[in-house]
């Protein structure tokens, strides 16, 4: 039986909708993906009405039928839940469940994702329809997986329903219990908008000038995760009661607001990314700049979902060109392109692809997202590349269940990331921070993994990384200060950036001394601080000789304590003579406060002089093009070379390898074919 993500091999599946298409293509379809390579098809997330056309009434033969047929040909199939389009009988009849915007209106039917996680009735309903569907089909032989909804918090990530408003104050008055605990968390004294009764409080609403309570909003946006995550253990919980032993349940996306962690421990056995890199080339966001990482930078999700579920799938890889009708036009991948995606995706860790979609879809908004086939289901370069791949994959099978390597890693966590995201102060920091970082280590070949903290974020999980990035830990804990220290203590280094530990959980401003909980860890007092003026110039320190260039804002840091040391000061503008980095030791290791801001430029000098840059250049050596990853098993280590660019690129193996594309013994120079890919044992 195909299994996936077991380590036994790279797999390849694709998304089908037996719904769009005559029964009498069913056949000629999977045999003629089993041909190309393909093993597995994920359907049903949009096909509610097939199982319960009216309320109450079910039927299960348009699914047996197709199953019949999967079972008959050897396809194995992932089976989801249809929730993320609920029925037009649901929403006529309850439009409570539907979603509504800021100013509470509806939206309607037509679209997808237009309800709410919070609705009784639409709850009610979805464990019903998930109850159905896994009573019914869960005991299939051809089915190995489950997943649940659909790129949950896609499309919308925002929820203002009247059900929401109910469940939020719920989920307060579990928080606080009493009106002047949460007045107190809030700063209600600000601006009159004090609470005598849990009534008078809603989810955010219309304000003048859009300025809704910032610690509000913070605790909005944790009660839209917690909702969603609720909602989908809800299916989860249903669906194990049916489940075949080896069988999985997993869901799609990676989308804002949401602790994926969380509901991936709550709810899945692993996790699965939609990844289209040709969203880079999208003709109404494109611009040509040459230092723009374009498909590069979905390595930094894939980072990101490695950090969720260090095994992984991909339940929609980019196979054709992305649009809807309405936006999002995109052109063809080029040759290459997909099997350069495909690759991306497994040397970040992904051990399954599947392809969005078999077919392109001749109806509908989404008639220009393209699949392997166009329309016609004529023979393309698409589906021949796909068979390529396919070979490649066979080749390739043991670089399934390896591990993929990074001793640097980008500290995140959920507090800060929702908070930047409300706080223009930290959004600009932030956002230029994690931007530099990434392509730093892109463009110098250090892999890098984001790891968050959590409440269940151990010592051991930091202590892998030699060098730990934390860019601007705007909110601070105790918790996550005394485990930063323990990494630090027992060898590691730690870097934080400006605008750090000013804040505590409620999103309030802390009356310390900056950076306040961070202070003894990193050494530093921060009497100053401003956002860089703009007839400032180019803001510099001096860095033992080496030049850094501020960006975006300057903390003026003064060495506090007998371990602290100044290294850097600025030497431009009125901040000249001032500290820009401190370090400070503590225990074996080392920690760092950088005083403003990362741009590319001093993100790569700062891996240069903590040792960390191009950790395989004795092994590899490559043009800036091409991304280099490496996954371990054991002793055994895969080396991944990837070229972005359409023209050629010549990498230098310095070792002999074993090209695993041909079983053959290489070494020396290597062309790679515009977006061309190598796999190789070292």
């Amino acid at each position: 039986m195909t299994k996936i993500l077991d380590g036994s091999g790279l797999v390849l599946g694709t998304c089908y909708y037996p719904e769009h298409w005559p029964e009498s293509m069913w056949k000629e379809d999977l045999e003629r993906m089993l041909e190309s390579g393909i093993q597995v098809v994920r359907i049903a997330e949009f096909a509610w009405s097939k199982v319960e056309p009216t309320e109450g009434n079910f039927t299960y033969e348009f699914f047996d039928r197709f199953l019949d047929l999967a079972e008959e040909v050897g396809m194995k199939v992932i089976f989801c839940t249809p929730t993320a389009t609920p029925p037009a009988w649901l929403t006529e009849k309850y439009p409570e469940a539907l979603n509504a915007d800021i100013n509470g209106q509806l939206y309607r039917h037509g679209a997808r994702r237009h309800y709410n996680y919070n609705s009784p009735a639409y709850q009610r309903l979805s464990a019903v329809i998930t109850e159905k569907f896994a009573e019914h089909y869960a005991g299939r032989k051809c089915i190995i997986g489950w997943q649940l909804d659909n790129e949950l918090n896609c499309e919308m990530n925002e929820f203002y329903s009247e059900s929401d408003t109910a469940a939020f104050r719920v989920f307060l008055q579990e928080k606080y219990s009493t009106l002047d605990a949460l007045n107190q968390a809030w700063g209600t004294a600000f601006w009159n908008q004090t609470y005598t009764d849990w009534n008078e409080i809603f989810v955010p609403r219309k304000t003048v000038s859009n300025s809704v309570n910032p610690h509000q909003v913070l605790d909005y946006t944790r009660f839209i995760s917690a909702s969603c995550r609720r909602y989908a253990k809800m299916q989860s919980d249903i669906i194990r009661k049916y489940l075949k032993p080896g069988d999985f349940i997993t869901t799609n996306g990676m989308f804002s607001n949401l602790d994926n962690h969380a509901m991936n421990e709550e709810s899945l056995d692993f996790y699965m990314y939609d990844s289209y890199p040709n969203f880079a080339y999208c003709l109404d966001a494109y611009r040509d700049d040459p230092k723009d990482l374009k498909d590069r930078k979905w390595s930094r999700n894939l980072a990101e979902v490695r950090s969720i579920s260090p095994s992984f799938g991909i339940m929609e890889q980019q196979s054709g060109a992305n649009g809807w009708n309405t936006r999002m036009e995109a052109p063809t991948p080029r040759p290459g392109q997909l099997t350069l995606w495909t690759m991306q995706s497994i040397a970040h860790g992904a051990d399954y692809v599947s392809y969005f979609r078999w077919r392109t879809c001749t109806m509908g908004t989404e008639i220009y997202w393209h699949g392997i086939l166009d329309y016609s289901s004529r023979e393309n370069r698409r589906i021949r590349e796909v068979r390529d791949v396919h070979q490649k994959l066979q080749q390739m099978k043991d670089v399934a269940g390896a591990v993929y390597e990074a001793k640097v890693g980008i500290v995140k966590d959920y507090d800060n990331i929702w908070d930047a995201q409300l706080d223009v102060w930290h959004q600009r920091v932030d956002s230029a921070s994690m931007k530099a970082l990434f392509a730093a280590a892109q463009r110098t070949n250090t892999p890098v993994d984001f790891v968050y903290l959590r409440e269940k974020t151990k010592p051991e999980d930091l202590k892998k990384y030699q060098v730990l990035f934390y860019p601007h830990a705007t909110i601070m804990t105790k918790e996550r200060a005394a485990l930063l220290q323990e990494y630090v203590a027992d060898g590691g280094t730690l870097v934080v950036g400006c605008r750090s530990g000013y804040k505590d959980l409620t999103g309030k401003c802390v009356m310390d001394k900056l950076p306040g909980l961070l202070s003894e860890l990193t050494g530093t007092d921060i009497p100053e601080y401003s956002f860089i003026a703009p007839d400032a110039g180019r803001v510099t320190a001096d860095w033992n000789g080496t030049e850094l260039e501020a960006s975006v804002f300057t903390d003026l840091l003064e060495a506090a304590g007998a371990n602290a040391k100044l290294e850097a000061t600025y030497t431009s503008d009125y901040y000249a003579g001032s500290g820009a980095l401190v370090s400070n030791e503590c225990g074996k290791g080392k920690a760092y406060y950088y005083g403003s801001a990362w741009n590319e430029a001093s993100a790569r000098i700062f891996l240069e002089k903590l040792g960390v840059m191009s950790p395989y250049a004795d092994i590899v050596e490559t043009p800036e093009s091409c991304e280099i990853a490496v996954r371990s098993k054991g002793e055994r280590r895969f080396l991944f070379v990837l070229n972005y660019d359409k023209a050629p690129a010549e990498i230098l193996l310095k070792k002999e390898c074993l090209n695993l594309y041909t079983q053959e013994k290489i070494s020396g120079k290597v062309k790679l074919e515009g977006y061309g890919t190598l796999v190789v044992e070292i």
